[in-house]
């Protein structure tokens, strides 16, 4: 059947098709740089990092952008509370957010356009909306005649009648209709700002990602993704700019992930749960939380505690002692030939239900049961007597391929430092002299370092506690 995306704009999962033949044009807005990234930014950098690795999984050619917003009120209030330029904080931050997402796993985008390096194709971008009669200039800011876009709302499935109710001008506001929205406003005094035809001032924050998709990837893109607190007004502003502009459609596929829940409440800086990656990642294993997060379908509220996520490290240790298991096993295994095909053909059969599993709308919170599947597999055939190489390798080969889809590392543990290594090898004298006494007092010490040591039938093996 192929992928399929469950598509916001029309409420159900449809058949990927991109425009262009094996390629997939793909943008995810990305964060505000006035701070370290919260877990509900993480949730999107990982998410939609993930749907990029399976497209290219799947033989696509993904170019891939992600934006920088480096300019708006809440960097303007960092840099006032700093005593620094608004450039610094958001460089400081950006190289912050650049650190927490590759730990995370993530890699690289194709771009990562910024604001302020965009700021004449938003300049040119508001202007061809004025002369177009979709936005008009009002005392030095300028704003987008929401009712003229007559599809507006179909996004979030809302008419203009119900979007209507509650709106209002605040105070400071010139437009001319409530419901109309802001593409460039007038500087403040001391503020920092740019020319434009309307005098200086800085864009609105739904014009910038029009004009970035735009510029990197067209007047029409395959996917449009972020968090589900994006799709208004932000995407369906995005939608309006855009389509007004071009008479295109915008994105033909539009991807939000859930929210996240704080130890069952809404994450909020009001409710005081707000959790940064740069603290989570000081006490746990930034793999952890990755596999935390792709352990829930992306489109499901996902619940954070500390309880749940050292619940996750254990089962992501399991997964990992299995695959150390198997490249442990290598070494003593012989190259059998004898009966291999049913043991390969599970294998494959697993990778198979993989797929399956992603194709439907990325169903990672599945495709993460399948690795267990593989690791119990694994561990029932490390019981045979004698294993041959070849089973084993293609054991080693699929974890290895399904944990980089996933964006996960197998990477063992990092090296003992020199006085481990001696106590290890003391213990390991002390269990050939038979004097178990000693090996159990270095094995207590060695748990007091916070290394444990576990005896196997393919020999000693260590992890941090």
């Amino acid at each position: 059947m192929g992928i399929q995306i469950y598509n916001t704009l029309t409420r159900d999962k449809e058949d990927f098709i991109p425009l262009e033949e094996g390629k997939v044009k793909m943008y995810v807005c990305g964060p505000t740089v006035y701070n370290y990234i919260h877990i509900g930014n993480a949730r999107p950098a990982i998410v939609f990092d993930t749907v990029r690795r399976y497209l290219e999984y799947r033989g696509y050619d993904v170019r891939y952008i992600s934006n920088f917003t480096d300019v708006d009120d809440k960097l303007i209030k960092a840099a006032n509370e700093l005593g620094v330029e608004v450039p610094a904080v958001a460089e400081r931050f950006i190289n912050a957010y650049f650190e927490d997402v590759n730990a995370l796993g993530c890699k690289v985008a194709d771009a990562h356009p910024r604001v302020t390096e965009t700021m004449d194709l938003i300049i040119s971008f508001i202007s061809a909306l004025i002369e177009k009669g979709f936005a008009y200039e009002s005392g030095g800011d300028v704003y987008y005649r929401t009712r003229e876009f007559s599809e507006y709302g179909k996004l979030s499935h809302q008419s203009i009648d119900e979007l209507k109710v509650g709106a209002r001008i605040q105070r400071g506001e010139k437009k001319q209709d409530a419901l109309d929205f802001v593409l460039w406003k007038t500087a403040k005094a001391g503020e920092i700002s740019w020319d434009s035809p309307w005098g200086k001032g800085r864009p609105g924050w739904h014009i910038e990602c029009s004009a970035m998709a735009r510029e990197y990837l067209g007047d029409t893109i395959d996917i449009h993704a972020g968090g589900q607190d994006l799709a208004f007004p932000h995407h369906e502003n995005e939608i309006a700019q855009s389509e007004a502009l071009t008479g295109k459609t915008f994105a033909r596929y539009w991807m939000h992930n859930g929210y996240i829940n704080i130890d069952n409440e809404k994450m909020s800086k009001s409710l005081g749960n707000f959790v940064t990656v740069h603290d989570i990642i000081k006490k746990h294993d930034p793999q952890v939380l990755r596999f935390f997060m792709l352990s829930v379908h992306y489109r499901n509220p996902i619940n954070y505690s500390e309880e749940l996520l050292e619940n996750t490290k254990a089962a992501f240790e399991r997964l990992k002692t299995s695959y150390q298991n198997l490249k442990h096993r290598m070494e003593a295994s012989a190259n059998l030939t004898n009966d291999n095909h049913e043991w390969l053909g599970k294998i494959d059969a697993i990778q198979e239900q993989f797929i399956q599993e992603m194709d439907d709308d990325f169903n990672t919170a599945n495709a993460v049961s399948n690795l267990f599947e593989l690791s119990k597999l694994a561990n029932l055939y490390l019981m045979e007597k004698n294993t041959a190489e070849e089973v084993i390798q293609a054991f080693v080969n699929q974890f290895e391929t399904l944990f980089e889809v996933l964006g996960l590392s197998l990477q063992s543990e990092e090296l003992l430092d020199e006085e481990i290594e001696e106590l290890i090898e003391k213990r390991n004298q002390a269990r050939k002299d038979r004097d178990f006494r000693l090996a159990d007092e270095i094995r207590d010490q060695l748990k007091d370092m916070n290394i444990i040591i576990e005896d196997t039938p393919q020999g000693i093996r260590w992890k941090r506690g």
